[in-house]
């Protein structure tokens, strides 16, 4: 899409509070902020808790992170065009930042929809409130159903779950290495010792993990500008907001290969919707443990979204990659946080944002409800990339190998902060009673068809959301189309390293 085939623009306005805490917490310095133009659209995103402004916000931080190393990285101006020192401007779209929230379902392959959720995968009424399941994964579901002792048959789900309370259905369920959350206002989250150990926690974290020398930032091509190019991301991530992330570095020209252990399939149609630029291989990290140090060695980003703890067992912490990879980033993304009572625990935006009272928050009737889009996958995502650019930046400064840490907890709490006053949704910031449901596909400002496009790929046609990371010079689309599930080497790309920042 060109400059002149835009929408209708919105209203333009700075960049907001929301956006520049972002990127405080980044690190970034105050004044680039100048360099991000905000189009408001009023409908994108109805809620009633601020979603449209924390979504904007992530993107615009990762656009910035984004535009901030692009600019460190570009090389002498060729003939006829003009030296850009500077960093590039940045524009972030509330219609283009919507479509991209709700991209699984905007997601067409050959004209077919995905079905996002598993008829288990829902809230549920208990003998005292509601629970929110999730059942996506053949495993969790037999987990789940074995924990309640009874069928896959809903009514009689529903019946096992109205004998018993929700605490009791969170701790059997979870027990049994399923997925199950009781639903809980703000005020009973906000009790919660979780939720006190995730408040004391920066919306991102950051350290250094030695004293490696500093990076060497190779120029890159300008046409377009490729910030990421060269950089090599080992992906360790499943789902969505670990995946979103590792999309986005590629659409910024890193080269992703994401690694899967054999005997857990990836749903089809998820692995499409977040497949976008990255190779996929499927890899046991123990019994092929020599090829994992052989790609280990030649990464400059390792990018992890297992449960805490899971991946240190394999000696995979961000101390052990950094002692056999000096100079490496790790970029780690938990739901509730690596830290607290909950700090092992499995989980997903829907069940934080039941737990965490977001749910209530947006329900109405007695009813809990939803955000109008997974915003805490989504946004944490693309503050995780944000996170992975700015490092990398700083290495170049400062040396070091490098973490980076977040949790959907985390960024549930930042979107809790704009709670009061509420909104209506669709409106102004108010003190307005509950209102409707939000609408499947959530308004993007616009036509939502404004901010998809199609291309052909090993699935068959492809309808699909673009990314709203935007800078003058950036990219526009993903270089490769997603390909199946597995289907890729182990190994990083044959050919020579372009661009390269190592």
């Amino acid at each position: 899409m060109t400059d002149t085939d835009r929408p209708s623009p919105g209203s333009f306005a700075d960049p907001g509070p929301d956006l520049t805490a972002a990127w405080s917490s980044l690190g970034g310095d105050p004044a680039l902020l100048a360099r991000v133009t905000t189009v408001e659209r009023s409908e994108a995103l109805p809620a009633r808790l601020p979603v449209r402004e924390v979504a904007r916000a992530c993107v615009g931080a990762c656009a910035l992170a984004a535009a901030e190393l692009g600019a460190r990285r570009t090389g002498p101006a060729r003939p006829g065009r003009p030296p850009g020192p500077g960093v590039p401007a940045v524009r972030v779209d509330d219609g283009a930042v919507a479509a991209a929230f709700v991209s699984e379902r905007h997601l067409l392959v050959d004209g077919r929809a995905p079905v996002s959720f598993a008829p288990l995968s829902r809230f549920w009424p208990t003998a005292d409130g509601w629970v929110r399941t999730h059942a996506n994964y053949p495993h969790h579901r037999a987990r789940l159903l074995a924990a309640l002792g009874t069928s896959d048959d809903p009514e009689k789900v529903a019946a096992a779950l109205a004998e018993r309370s929700a605490a009791e259905v969170e701790e059997t369920v979870y027990a049994a290495g399923g997925l199950a959350v009781a639903l809980r206002t703000p005020a009973e989250w906000a009790a919660h010792e979780q939720a006190a150990t995730v408040a004391r926690r920066p919306l991102v974290e950051r350290g250094w993990l030695d004293s490696a020398p500093a990076r060497t930032l190779t120029p890159v091509d300008r046409d377009p500008l490729l910030p990421a190019a060269g950089l090599r991301v080992l992906d360790l991530t499943r789902v969505v907001a670990g995946p979103v992330a590792t999309r986005t570095l590629a659409l910024l020209g890193a080269d992703v290969l994401r690694l899967d252990p054999p005997g857990l399939p990836e749903l089809s149609d998820q692995h499409t919707d977040t497949g976008f630029g990255k190779r996929s291989a499927l890899l046991d990290l123990s019994a092929g443990r020599d090829t994992f140090e052989e790609l280990l060695a030649a990464a400059d980003v390792v990018v992890t979204g297992y449960r805490p703890g899971s991946l240190d067992r394999l000696g995979l912490s961000p101390e052990a990659l950094a002692e056999r990879r000096p100079g490496v980033v790790v970029a780690q993304l938990s739901a509730w946080g690596a830290y607290g009572p909950w700090g092992d625990r499995r989980g997903f935006d829907s069940l934080v944002q039941a737990a965490t009272g977001i749910a209530v928050s947006e329900g109405s009737a007695g009813r809990p409800g939803a955000l109008p889009a997974q915003a805490l996958d989504h946004g944490t995502g693309y503050l995780l990339a944000a996170a992975v650019l700015r490092a990398l930046v700083e290495q170049a400064d400062e040396g070091g190998s490098r973490f980076v840490r977040l949790a959907l907890a985390r960024t549930a709490a930042w979107l809790l902060e704009g709670a009061t006053p509420t909104r209506a949704p669709g409106g102004d910031r108010t003190a307005a009673a509950p209102g409707p449901a939000p609408a499947p596909v959530p308004a993007a400002g616009g036509s939502a068809a404004d901010w998809l496009t199609e291309t052909d790929s090993p699935m068959g046609r492809l309808r699909y959301a673009r990314s709203p990371v935007s800078f003058t010079g950036g990219p526009r689309d993903w270089s490769r189309p997603p390909g199946p599930w597995g289907a890729d080497a182990a190994r990083w790309g044959t050919g020579p390293v372009r661009n390269g920042a190592r």
